[in-house]
């Protein structure tokens, strides 16, 4: 089976997280990517969390899986940018590539000869696809930003999950805003991909942390960005209906209900929970008087829920029809047999390290191959033959590797 993207070139500068998990997509997606780093490399690398469980390989534990996870499947370059020559060999690149991406803020772009104007006047059917913080226009152009800065932070998502009015801000776990916006940017790309194909003229496309952000809150925005009045946030015991809350089981592991309207599923709740008592009770009597009473309901259903698990109330809630999820743990999620069934988490094979598990991405092909291609690459892995493919002469590689314009293997 072919790769939807087996005949695209992508050449990649960036660092961290949320643009090279978009190239991630595209390699998955069979791409070529060619990842330009810095002479000493991303800084991402070797910033991996320390594999904890004692029984795992030492050559796994020596994997840089973080950073593996958002690069594999590509070539590596080591380009000193900041040298004419390098800065140079990069527009070459270009000349024969499809697409452009990075995520160097727009002076630092024009610094290197690397902007839209430039690039496509090397390439003008060239998409060229910038991912930032905050845009690449208005007051906030130039200021760099993280996905806890600029996703969770300045978009409003860490303030409106605070746990009513007085709650701590609460923190992300690595790369969720990355990883989102990363979607976002692939979207661009493959749809300037499309474009650019149907009219014969570059594109130029762009995304960021911030804005990204701003659509996954746009259900709250629809109506904020009309009449500006905060959002309130509500803790457990102020929820609107005890139907779709969350709860403690037995065990400390938790379990969250969706079930809209409130009437139609309090008796089924009840009669699951082994509360039917509840049913009729006046002070539970209506929406009207459950939300009244909140407080005092959330504790009966804790102390209902704290006579099982959360697996075995999950069976309980199967069976009554209830419409509720398991609030898993990160560690149990690899060992969810629906995960396993989708496929979430295969196997890559590593050349010194053996087979070790990594992370799907969101998109499945019934008619194409999409998988992912290989480990992440060492820096400069691929410098000679990259640059041996793009026409350099070996002579030229020679000279740069002395100027220490190129780096990497020789």
């Amino acid at each position: 089976m072919a790769a939807p993207l087996d005949d695209i070139v992508v050449i990649e500068i960036d660092n961290w997280m949320a643009s090279p998990s978009a190239g991630a997509i595209l390699a998955d997606l069979g791409a070529r990517v060619i990842k330009v780093e810095p002479l000493t490399g991303d800084p991402m690398r070797n910033l991996s969390r320390p594999i904890k469980n004692p029984d795992i390989s030492d050559d796994i534990k020596s994997l840089d899986l973080q950073f593996d996870v958002d690069n594999r499947g590509k070539e590596s370059i080591a380009v000193a940018l900041d040298q004419p020559e390098g800065a140079a060999l990069v527009r070459r690149l270009v000349e024969t590539a499809d697409v452009f991406m990075c995520n160097l803020l727009i002076n630092r772009q024009a610094k290197f000869g690397l902007d839209p104007e430039s690039l496509l006047q090397v390439n003008p059917k060239l998409v060229h696809a910038t991912l930032t913080g905050y845009g690449t226009t208005g007051p906030d152009a130039g200021r760099p930003g993280y996905d806890v800065t600029a996703f969770f932070g300045r978009s409003g998502l860490y303030d409106a999950q605070r746990e009513g009015n007085d709650g701590v801000v609460p923190m992300a776990r690595p790369a969720q805003g990355d990883h989102t916006t990363g979607l976002a940017f692939v979207g661009s790309i493959l749809a300037a991909l499309r474009l650019a194909e149907r009219s014969g003229e570059g594109q130029v496309v762009e995304t960021s942390l911030y804005e990204t952000a701003v659509w996954t809150q746009a259900s709250d925005y629809a109506v904020t960005a009309v009449d500006h009045a905060p959002v309130r946030r509500r803790a457990r015991k102020e929820m609107l209906a005890i139907t779709a809350n969350r709860f403690p089981c037995g065990d400390d592991k938790w379990v969250v209900f969706n079930m809209l309207p409130d009437t139609a599923y309090w008796p089924r709740m009840c009669q699951a929970i082994e509360v039917e008592e509840l049913i009729d009770d006046e002070r539970f009597a209506d929406s009207s008087a459950r939300y009244r009473n909140m407080a005092e309901l959330i504790d009966l259903m804790d102390a209902a829920l704290a006579k099982r698990s959360r697996d075995d109330w999950g069976e309980v809630f199967d069976k009554a029809g209830l419409i509720w999820g398991p609030v898993m743990g990160l560690h149990e999620v690899p060992q969810d047999p629906h995960a396993i069934e989708l496929g979430m988490f295969p196997k890559l094979q590593h050349p010194d390290a053996g087979a070790y598990t990594t992370v799907n991405i969101p998109m499945r092909f019934a008619n194409a191959d999409v998988k992912p291609r290989g480990p992440s690459p060492a820096v400069g892995q691929h410098t000679t033959q990259v640059l041996l493919d793009s026409g350099f002469s070996q002579a030229e590689i020679d000279s740069m590797f002395k100027a220490n314009t190129i780096g990497g293997e020789s």
